[in-house]
């Protein structure tokens, strides 16, 4: 069983939304959970977190318009993403705690 899977990725136009689900195959109720991303030729960088107790962290450059949350009755980690730019054009990876990484969701911005 894959212990992480990302989905809801795919191809938006500038300015768009789009919502990434992060699944766990256990309970994710204790641990805080991350979104990171990597385009290509930079390295990860952390999109947001939020921990067990819902409290959240953002990078600078998706304050405002990215939104972490969690519904640990379906072990489940969302990142709703709006007003897209292209330089949010990545693969977009979940985290679980600090070590399970989940296998990444293309995301491109392009119009």
């Amino acid at each position: 069983q894959v212990p992480l899977v990302e989905s809801g990725g795919g191809l938006v136009q500038p300015g768009g939304s789009l919502t990434l689900s992060c699944a766990a195959s256990g309970s994710i109720s204790l641990n805080t959970m991350g979104w990171y991303r990597q385009a290509p030729g930079n390295q990860r960088e952390l999109v947001a977190t939020i921990t067990s107790g819902r409290t959240t962290n953002y990078a600078d450059s998706v304050k405002g318009r990215f939104t972490i949350t969690r519904d640990n009755a379906k072990n489940t980690v969302y990142l709703q993403m709006n007003s897209l730019k292209p330089e949010d054009t990545a693969v977009y990876y979940c985290r679980w705690g600090s070590g399970l990484w989940g296998q990444g969701t293309q995301v491109t911005v392009s119009s």
